[in-house]
């Protein structure tokens, strides 16, 4: 498998630290709102990510984390008047609402910085006896000038990051790249005690933390958005190598932007959609399917034809999943061509491979999805004639594996159940068209529709499904 990494701006063959194995942090959100479409992003393709990975057999150790103390959290829970401490368990349960919507695994550890303060502290000792961090007026603030790797993330010079940066009234740094470690309390913020007083973590220096808690001071995987790589990416390299004089992470993924209508999402132009918003109109796999629909780099447009268009390919795969079932349901007890069963099974195979080989040049699902399509295409030539069930079982056990299990698409797939009175009806009317009793049959297949049920006649026997 090749990985794009923004380290290096090459693709590079990925080879774990240590074999088997996968350490991968996705930067999580920070809880004080509804999550939008562009949050949504990074968490299903870096989700896939994790299933691909374990889908090729490697065990994944998969950290998200929540960050829940930010300038934001507090000011909304200071609108509110409520804690920040409220503020941010409201929307992690809001958060976790969304990603269970969207069929998103559970990562195998989400920390909190709250919960990270000791680390974080440790760190930040640990570079200020370095002299890489200093303190002015409480905070405690690091040193870019003295890390010479400072800006490979972003690939830019200092010069030109510095033309981009400012010091502001009331700032006591030594240069305006130097970003804050630790804050001093102020009057009514949440705070903890420390050697420079009492104060709360910096946003960066959070990650870190839990990066070193968790999965240790050098990791495979790092992945989120691409507005993250500066300044948050390069200040998390910077502050944890310094501390450790060790590689932060190996690997650095970051997903392209989401526009609406061809324009940036903002709240200013409103066109800022959450994925509550718009889960309640289209349902949630559509926006999981949107994600996964382009390259993971690329950018995507949200408008309202594309979520109809993936609406629509959602719904061929459903169909096909439904009609392999009802096949299986209804196969034959013995094969009729073997041949054409053999045939079958090596072109799943070869379905496989192709899926295979998209996901492996830097997980690309678009055309990991266009591997899918034609397996399903597939499926449905081959079930068009009654076949038997070994060959249709293969094929379903695949579309599960691709579809479902590295995807994550199809997983709200629910077994339609008909009362015993409808299934009497059903029965009723086959031995009505037995009796060429057509006008009894006629008139039971008008009342199920009535009902919302409707009856396919198929060579294999009766299929029904529930009218949308």
């Amino acid at each position: 498998m090749k990985i794009f990494n923004t380290l290096t701006r090459e693709k590079e063959k990925f080879v774990p630290i240590e074999q088997g194995k996968v350490k991968m942090y996705a930067c999580g959100p920070t809880v004080y709102n509804f999550i939008h479409i562009g949050n949504a992003r990074p968490i299903c393709v870096f989700d896939t990510m994790r299933r691909y990975l374990e889908f090729k057999g490697y065990d994944v150790t998969f950290v998200q984390n929540f960050t829940d103390i930010d300038d934001k959290i507090i000011k909304k829970a200071n609108e509110e008047g409520v804690t920040a401490k409220e503020i941010a368990e409201r929307y992690i349960n809001e958060y976790l609402t969304d990603t269970k919507g969207l069929g998103i695994r559970e990562a195998t550890i989400h920390p909190k910085a709250t919960e990270t303060i000791d680390e974080i502290k440790h760190i930040v000792e640990t570079l200020e006896d370095k002299g890489f961090a200093y303190e002015a007026n409480g905070d405690v603030l690091f040193r870019t000038k003295k890390d010479p790797g400072y800006g490979k993330l972003s690939h830019q010079p200092l010069e030109e990051l510095e033309s981009g940066a400012r010091i502001s009234v009331g700032e006591h740094k030594e240069d305006p790249l130097d970003f804050v470690l630790w804050k001093s309390a102020k009057p009514g913020e949440p705070h903890w005690s420390s050697r420079w007083g009492e104060g709360r973590p910096g946003w960066h220096i959070e990650c870190t933390a839990m990066i070193h808690k968790h999965l240790g001071e050098t990791i495979d995987i790092h992945c989120g958005g691409q507005d993250l790589i500066f300044p948050h990416h390069e200040n998390e390299i910077a502050q944890s190598e310094c501390c450790t004089g060790k590689e932060y992470a190996h690997y650095w993924m970051h997903n392209g932007y989401i526009n609406v209508d061809n324009k940036k999402m903002s709240k200013s132009l409103g066109n800022f959609f959450t994925v509550r918003e718009v889960a309640e109109k289209y349902g949630y796999e559509p926006i999981k399917y949107m994600m996964l629909s382009a390259h993971y780099r690329s950018p995507i447009n949200y408008n309202l034809t594309i979520i109809e268009q993936c609406k629509a390919a959602l719904e061929r795969l459903h169909n096909c999943r439904d009609n392999l079932d009802f096949a299986i349901k209804n196969a034959l007890p013995e094969t009729a061509d073997a041949a054409a069963d053999e045939a079958f099974k090596q072109q799943v195979d070869s379905r496989k491979a192709q899926f295979i080989e998209a996901m492996d040049d830097d997980l690309n699902t678009a055309d990991g999805i266009a591997a899918v399509f034609d397996l399903v295409r597939d499926i449905n030539t081959f079930i068009a004639v009654p076949r038997a069930k070994e060959a249709l079982s293969y094929a379903s056990e695949m579309f599960d594996r691709l579809v479902t299990d590295v995807l994550g698409l199809l997983y709200e797939r629910k077994e339609d159940n008909l009362d015993a009175e409808i299934e009497a009806l059903i029965e009723q009317r086959q031995q009505a068209r037995k009796e060429k009793n057509f006008a009894l049959a006629d008139k039971i297949r008008d009342d199920l529709k009535a009902r919302g049920i409707v009856l396919l006649d198929t060579p294999q026997g009766v299929k029904w499904k529930m009218e949308n």
